[in-house]
């Protein structure tokens, strides 16, 4: 029997059930993660992707994760950072990881550059038709809208607290009340459609882009500020993380020893590895 279940949105789920039991365990990891940020402003977005792979792995027993990694990055066919299989339904997807701060979010590249041009065919500066609404969502062009595996970590480095938040597909189609061709913008080059729903409120964009404008010309955007009610919090609000000075000395003197010290130090780490999931009653 075919499982009607959306596979991805039971990953959320489950996720979401984990982390209310043990809080402790998406800190933590969500700490060393941002951490990264004292080695490099964009380091902590390559090694989010290794981190949350392995926090699967290790925490929730029923799904098994992979890190795809950058070998295969011309050769994808999704947009995708990790790979994740439940091993009960045997169902296997791809998750793209965003380790943003907590503002403007690109949830797409839209790298066959097809909603723009898709909305421009509309001809007009003001699409709040539902006919019409309802005719784009169920374009081709549109049709990857909802199948967009995102998992956003946000962060706020001035509070230090962050968040791992969901964008709700599925009520952007149905609150969807208008789009506006836009033309104004700070320091925007290019135009935007942007999505309102019924009060006014500020949902997401596509923006311009054709094929050779690069990934942050184009593609679907939004606000994770500004279209707050169109976020589920996996986190189930904003979480406090500290930073973790310790790792950052363990990976300078790691990329200065031996495979051996590598070894006695990751025997150290799997040991506390197993002392949390025994607290945790993992």
């Amino acid at each position: 029997m075919e499982n009607l279940i959306n596979p991805y949105k039971d990953f959320i789920a489950r996720l979401k059930l984990l982390i209310s039991k043990h809080k402790l365990l998406i800190i933590i990891t969500l700490s060393n993660i941002f951490t990264m940020r004292l080695i490099g402003n964009k380091t902590h977005g390559d090694l989010a992707e290794i981190a949350i792979a392995e926090f699967i792995n290790q925490y929730m027993y029923d799904f098994k994760s992979l890190h795809v990694g950058k070998d295969l990055y011309r050769a994808k066919s999704k947009e995708e950072d990790i790979t994740v299989t439940n091993e009960i339904t045997k169902d296997k997807f791809s998750v793209s990881l965003k380790a943003y701060g907590d503002g403007p979010l690109q949830l797409s590249t839209d790298k066959n550059t097809l909603m723009y041009p898709r909305l421009m065919q509309e001809k007009q500066e003001v699409i709040d038709d539902k006919n019409q609404l309802r005719e784009i969502f169920s374009d081709p062009a549109f049709s990857s809208f909802s199948d967009i595996n995102v998992l956003p970590l946000i962060y706020n480095e001035k509070e230090k607290k962050c968040n791992i938040l969901v964008f709700n597909y599925d009520s952007v189609k149905h609150q969807t009340a208008k789009i506006i061709h836009s033309y104004s913008g700070k320091g925007r080059k290019h135009p935007v459609f942007i999505f309102y729903d019924e009060d006014e409120r500020y949902i997401c964009e596509v923006r311009y882009g054709d094929a050779a404008a690069n990934a942050l010309q184009r593609g679907l955007w939004t606000h994770t500020r500004h279209a707050s009610p169109y976020f589920d919090s996996v986190t189930q609000g904003w979480v406090e993380y500290s930073h973790n000075t310790t790792l950052v000395n363990l990976f300078s003197r790691a990329l200065v020893s031996s495979d051996t010290g590598h070894r006695a130090a990751l025997s150290e780490i799997n040991k506390d590895i197993e002392e949390l999931k025994k607290i945790n009653n993992i």
